[in-house]
């Protein structure tokens, strides 16, 4: 079953620490990230199978609590078609993002 696991830090080290280690344990994909109040929060979305996204998000976060602290993290199993729109509109955002630059 195919899933969707948010995980919000803060700070941009903090982010980059946390999706490194995501990736490194588990078959997951990054999806995007979204920066708050001028890079302080940042939340990184990945996607997977159920287990390999509540197991990245868990390495996430202990990655990101031995550096400052895990702000929210969840894992949806099955999204709702609406919540991959959201998602969407945030990865073309951020794509956009990387063009420009």
């Amino acid at each position: 079953m195919y899933a969707i696991g948010l995980i919000e830090v803060n700070g941009f080290v903090t982010a980059v620490e946390a999706l490194d280690a995501m990736l490194k344990t588990a078959n997951v994909e990054f999806v995007t990230w979204e920066k708050k109040l001028g890079g302080r929060l940042v939340t990184i979305i990945v996607k997977g199978d159920v287990s390999a996204v509540e197991e990245a998000i868990l390495n996430g976060k202990i990655k990101a609590d031995n550096i400052t602290r895990t702000v929210a993290y969840a894992v949806i199993p099955n999204p709702h078609q609406e919540t991959i729109k959201m998602v969407n509109i945030s990865a073309k955002s951020y794509l956009k993002q990387m063009v420009v630059r």
